[in-house]
């Protein structure tokens, strides 16, 4: 498989029609950048970006025909099934609402990240929809099948297209082209909805970028159509997978393969909020001796953001120190456009990942200052519920 040519997306002749820079990434030939990276990465920021990520792997996962279960009801039976897996509180999802969560190994490592929502508007009994990374997906759907044993059905749906339209005006962009009502949706939330010009769509309210934004989930035929319409948009430009990868750096958000492993548990990683209260009462995830007594105690390491006092990028791998002792290492690093100058995370001894300690990081083997910052780098601007006066 290694060998193997990188499969095309559904909507490649669109893109080599705008660039013909284009990469082997996660098995599948990806624009890289149209226009430019940085002038990508400022446009999604100040108007809105359209990304093809159908290499990801979505999926639903529903109970079988016949099964007799309805409602809550069928929502609580799935919702059990796929929280043999994972930490978050599944079945407290109420329709329409997603979340972000990981599958573990018995260890509490993290297998995969991974967004969970309920529609609430079900095809099936109990009907959720999942979005895996693209380098996991086989891996990960065949574990959830073994995990639950044919109790539910998981259908894949990679198929399909999945766009993310991300920024400032993806709303206003969104709403002209698809259907008004997708900019009363919050954060964090997913509708199905019915077009006429491009067929059923799900969409989430969600994204890689730090910015408000939506994920559709597209059928093949009519996915030309839908990416044509969102380009003809004013506000919308073409946006590759290098400006997403530094949109979601200075956003703070892991990259899985990188910041997040499976020898790295939740709370190292800094994603202790993504386990509910239910959950960790019950503590009946993978790995939940592990991940609950560091949720109590503490992690001797712990992932964190860095700003080199220099102009000297510090990318993955490359060694942090103290007083010359080794305390961690870069898992993601690289040029911030709106910080104009570099950024990276990593993982440092617990004593040394408050704000403000300084560090050195061994670039090309000469030791460089810099200092621990809070995540996020950039501030997120996601489309919350507005709170009652």
């Amino acid at each position: 498989m290694a060998d193997a040519e990188p499969q095309k997306l559904p909507l490649d002749a669109v893109w080599r029609a705008r660039t013909s820079k284009f990469a082997d990434f996660a098995g599948y030939d990806m624009p890289i950048q149209f226009e430019g990276l940085i002038a990508e990465h400022n446009w999604t920021r100040e108007h809105a970006g359209l990304f093809d990520v159908s290499h990801m792997g979505p999926c639903f996962f529903a109970l079988p025909k016949g099964h007799g279960l309805e409602g809550d009801v069928a929502h609580k039976k799935v919702a059990s099934l796929i929280e043999r897996l994972v930490p978050a509180d599944i079945q407290g999802l109420k329709p329409g609402q997603v979340r972000y969560t990981m599958l573990l190994n018995a260890d509490g490592g993290i297998l995969d990240d991974l967004m969970i929502a309920r529609p609430a508007e079900p095809a099936a009994a109990g009907d959720l929809y999942i979005v895996v990374n693209a380098g996991c997906k086989i891996e990960d759907w065949k574990l959830i099948e073994a995990t639950t044993k044919g109790e539910a059905n998981l259908v894949r749906a990679d198929d399909r297209c999945l766009l993310a339209l991300q920024g400032p005006t993806a709303a206003q962009a969104a709403s002209a082209v698809i259907a008004p009502e997708l900019n009363d949706m919050n954060f964090m939330t997913v509708r199905r909805i019915e077009t006429q010009r491009f067929g059923r769509l799900t969409i989430t309210r969600s994204g890689y970028t730090g910015e408000d934004g939506y994920e559709i989930l597209v059928r093949a035929e009519h996915a030309k159509d839908l990416a044509e319409a969102l380009l003809a948009h004013a506000e919308v430009k073409p946006v590759g997978l290098g400006a997403r990868d530094s949109l979601r750096l200075e956003a703070g958000l892991c990259l899985y393969g990188h910041d997040l492993d499976p020898s790295t548990s939740p709370i190292e990683a800094d994603l202790a909020w993504t386990i509910q209260k239910r959950r960790r009462e019950a503590g009946d995830f993978p790995g939940a001796k592990r991940i609950l007594r560091e949720y109590e105690l503490g992690v001797s390491r712990k992932r964190v953001g860095i700003r080199p006092n220099d102009r000297a990028p510090a990318r993955e791998g490359v060694e942090i120190q103290k007083d010359g002792k080794n305390i961690g290492v870069v898992t993601s690093g690289g040029f911030s456009p709106i910080l104009n100058g570099p950024i990276s995370m990593g993982y440092v001894d617990a004593a040394h990942s408050e704000p403000g300690h300084v560090v050195e990081l061994m670039v090309r083997g000469q030791a460089r200052s810099a200092t621990i910052v809070p995540l996020p780098f950039v501030p997120h601007r996601y489309v919350r519920p507005k709170k009652a006066n």
